[in-house]
């Protein structure tokens, strides 16, 4: 698998955390779920064991960064 697939994700990843810190909930939410459908088109065509654990580890980045979104959107709109 090519190393750029993996770079655009860290890319995408690091979208997501600036948006995060500048309290963008919703911008960062649609980055969120932008970067999961290329995890998941990766994961469709990954064949090597390699892929498949730096897959699970952006996976898991994923599940939280979506847990820190949902805090921040409880907190813009005081429901936390």
């Amino acid at each position: 698998m090519e190393n750029n697939k993996f770079a655009d994700l860290k890319n995408g990843v690091q979208e997501i955390i600036d948006l995060i810190a500048n309290k963008k909930a919703k911008e960062a939410n649609n980055k969120l779920v932008e970067v999961s459908e290329e995890l998941d088109e990766l994961l469709d065509f990954a064949e090597e064991d390699e892929d498949l654990i730096e897959i699970s580890k952006y996976q898991v980045l994923l599940n939280q960064l979506h847990q820190k979104i949902i805090a921040l959107d409880g907190q813009a709109t005081g429901t936390l």
